[in-house]
């Protein structure tokens, strides 16, 4: 995979496990298949911190919410300093179009969450609301 996305590029680990591309998540601390989506969130995830300026320690991957009784996992939430949901990313693949049904993914899991911004991205475009205004991810204070 190039890196075609609006993401800076970073230094991706990469290695080969029975024939499979795996990416090495620095917030997770583990090795995960290379699909278009994770290869997103990694850049993503990279952006948060190298160029946001986010800590570490305040961003969760993959984190599982119960929505009308259903477990589903969210890509990234970045934490405020008081541990409060900030910002909620949904990923998708680079060749996901970011459709009003991907924007309402991303809603409904902030029913749970409360996050003020939400996030959705492909890599190529990304869409930033702050109560229902398209604004950008502020720097983190």
């Amino acid at each position: 995979m190039t890196s075609s996305l609006r993401y800076p590029d970073f230094k991706v680990k990469l290695k080969k496990l029975s024939n499979k591309v795996m990416i090495f998540d620095e917030i997770r601390k583990d090795w995960f298949v290379c699909t278009p989506e994770e290869w997103v969130r990694q850049h993503v995830i990279n952006y948060l911190i190298n160029s946001k300026r986010y800590p570490s320690s305040l961003i969760a991957v993959e984190k599982s919410v119960i929505l009308n009784d259903l477990a589903k996992r969210f890509d990234i939430v970045v934490y405020s300093n008081d541990l409060k949901p900030y910002l909620l990313v949904e990923c998708k693949a680079m060749y996901v179009e970011l459709t009003a049904a991907v924007a309402e993914q991303a809603m409904r899991y902030n029913l749970v969450l409360k996050a003020p911004y939400f996030m959705i991205t492909n890599g190529i475009e990304e869409f930033v609301f702050n109560k229902n205004q398209i604004s950008s991810i502020p720097y983190y204070k």
